[in-house]
């Protein structure tokens, strides 16, 4: 008969505390212990290279994956050395980014101070272009003016006006001025004192006819000339005189023959002396009722 044979478990909390401690004990010796040490390779094998190496065969994360409590210093420096590398290119690209920024904001600036200094050239050219046109056209108008001025004058120079007229007569066909003929010429004289721009015209007649008449109507026109310049010195180029003895003057085609021997005088005015003397007079006028 077979004796019963016992078999002696262990406790439960002991069992529990050798699983705990094999599950602790299995991760530190793996990084421990790192891989299997073998026999150095002889001087005529390649050795591979690093970056062959880490290629070939990754490292070991371990029990815990990526983060490992029980890293090594040599195991931590191999995963964070390229993302120093990958900061200081980030770096030098973030440096070299800040001054072509730099660059560019910088020429930006100094050509938009160019065009800015373009455009006050340009705006202060344009100014001065204004008032040079304003000039000029200031300077058109008075030109213009004067020309138009310029142009009255000139076709007033030929222009003239009758102002008065008289006869003197005398007497027996004698060229002797009576006292009364003295007296008209004596008062149209006086009226040509500071007068400008004016003619005289003379006519004398004759009741004679043929080459008689008019000689006798030239000594007529000769007295009342030579009375005009010798007492009232009247310039003898502002007197014109004609001796036509018993004819008829221009428009006297209606006039009765002449029977006494007469001398027509008329007082021709300039129409521009006249205007001129008018402004005078106006200036004058207008200068007298100031106080």
């Amino acid at each position: 008969m077979m004796k019963n044979s016992t078999i002696r478990l262990p406790f439960p909390g002991q069992l529990a505390i050798f699983l705990l401690a094999s599950a602790v004990a299995v991760p530190a010796y793996s990084q421990s212990s790192g891989t299997p040490t073998s026999a150095p390779p002889s001087a005529s094998q390649p050795q591979p290279s690093p970056e062959a190496s880490a290629s070939t065969h990754p490292p070991k994360e371990g029990f815990w994956g990526r983060v490992n409590p029980f890293a090594r210093k040599k195991w931590v420096s191999d995963r964070v050395n390229p993302l120093d590398d990958r900061l200081v290119e980030l770096s030098d690209v973030n440096a070299q980014n800040s001054r072509d920024i730099q660059g560019v904001d910088s020429r930006a600036q100094s050509g938009i101070h160019q065009a800015q200094s373009a455009a006050d050239a340009a705006n202060q050219a344009a100014l001065a272009a204004s008032t040079q046109a304003q000039r000029a056209g200031t300077t058109a108008q008075g030109a213009s003016g004067r020309v138009d001025q310029l142009n009255s004058t000139v076709t007033g120079l030929d222009q003239y006006r009758q102002v008065s007229e008289l006869s003197v007569e005398f007497r027996g066909g004698q060229a002797i001025l009576s006292s009364s003929a003295r007296k008209q010429l004596d008062e149209l004289a006086a009226g040509l004192t500071g007068r400008q721009g004016y003619v005289l015209e003379i006519e004398a007649h004759t009741p004679a006819a043929g080459s008689a008449g008019i000689q006798s109507s030239e000594r007529l026109a000769e007295a009342v000339k030579r009375y005009l310049v010798s007492e009232h010195e009247i310039p003898v180029y502002r007197l014109h005189s004609v001796a036509l003895g018993n004819a008829r003057g221009a428009g006297d085609e209606d006039a009765k023959p002449t029977r006494i021997s007469t001398v027509h005088i008329r007082l021709m005015e300039n129409t521009l002396a006249a205007q001129t003397a008018a402004s005078h007079n106006a200036a004058a006028l207008s200068g007298a009722e100031r106080p």
